[in-house]
């Protein structure tokens, strides 16, 4: 059944391509976003003044064959008064389905007394392809042009913009328009239909003295993605040494999850769970993410655009 369905989903992509050109909008990937902003938005860049590497892991349908697996680099940091620089290598596999992709961005930065708000734009370079392994599958039709076009790959150049910002250190408020701008490398006559999306998100801190809460929702209308909103709550304790969330999913993808998290001096550990509510959750054992962040130069008086467990 596994081989079955991986060869099924390869074969329905392909199909499909001729009309919608790319696999997904990769934004989707990772369910700590909310955390990172940065991953999603580039107003969100270099938006704690100091410099962040991050490394996640994602397993989505776990101990399915041919799952999705994701890994994400991403760095970004000050370059000057106001401007921030950040660059993302993202690596994706769906069964037979590759997504590659390499992006670099900037932000300026305006601090008011109460409001600081990051205006950012991304450039991107994106990879979609088949894996030589598609023509094992005995439904792909070896001499297919287009599945042999998909195994050379389709490359696109995309423009993202972005803006965030954290009101008097509590609120955070943004949004980004992934995509905004996107050009079919190759030399084509295809025709695409693709519609223009956004990423909202909108946070508030409640500061107990010995717990904070950070209630946040985060809405997502992306390319070849069901539109679905997550809606999440974290918890930080000890003096933000130990972080713990849970995270609901609404729309056409609907789970659940759980997030525990701590700090160890420059080093910040997040560990994320998710199960689907669909009956596909049967045959897996749902959704693994590790998130592990080193910050160099954190301020810890420094609240301005510090909002999120990605901080």
């Amino acid at each position: 059944m596994r081989h079955i369905f991986c060869a099924f989903l390869a074969f329905l992509f392909v199909g499909s391509l001729t009309a919608q050109e790319r696999y997904f909008d990769e934004r989707y990937i990772s369910s700590l976003s909310f955390l990172n902003p940065v991953l999603v938005n580039p107003g969100a860049t270099a938006k704690d003044g100091e410099h962040r590497l991050l490394l996640n892991y994602k397993n989505t349908w776990s101990s399915f064959e041919g799952s999705p697996q994701s890994v994400i680099l991403s760095y970004d940091g000050p370059v000057a008064d106001r401007l921030g620089f950040g660059a993302q290598l993202i690596s994706d596999s769906n069964g037979d389905l590759r997504m590659t992709k390499a992006q670099g961005q900037v932000s300026y930065t305006i601090d008011a007394p109460v409001n600081v708000i990051g205006f950012g734009i991304g450039a991107e370079y994106i990879n979609h392809s088949l894996s030589a392994d598609a023509l094992n599958n005995t439904i792909i039709d070896r001499d297919d042009p287009i599945v042999n076009d998909r195994l050379a790959g389709a490359s696109f150049f995309d423009v993202s913009f972005g803006i965030y910002g954290v009101y008097d250190g509590k609120l955070s408020y943004g949004i980004s328009f992934p995509s905004l701008v996107s050009t079919r490398i190759e030399d084509t006559n295809t025709e695409s239909d693709r519609e223009i999306g956004y990423i909202f998100n909108l946070g508030y801190i409640f500061d107990k003295s010995d717990v904070v809460f950070e209630p946040s929702i985060m809405v997502k209308k992306l390319n070849q993605v069901p539109f679905h909103a997550d809606i999440n709550l974290l918890g930080r304790f000890l003096d933000d040494k130990l972080r713990g969330g849970i995270t609901y999913t609404v729309g056409a993808d609907e789970k659940i999850g759980f997030l525990v998290g701590t700090i160890i001096g420059n080093l910040n550990f997040t560990y994320a769970y998710n199960a689907s509510r669909h009956e596909f959750q049967t045959y897996n054992n749902g959704s693994h993410e590790l998130s592990v962040l080193f910050q160099i130069g954190k301020k810890k008086d420094d609240t301005s655009m510090n909002t999120g467990a990605g901080n």
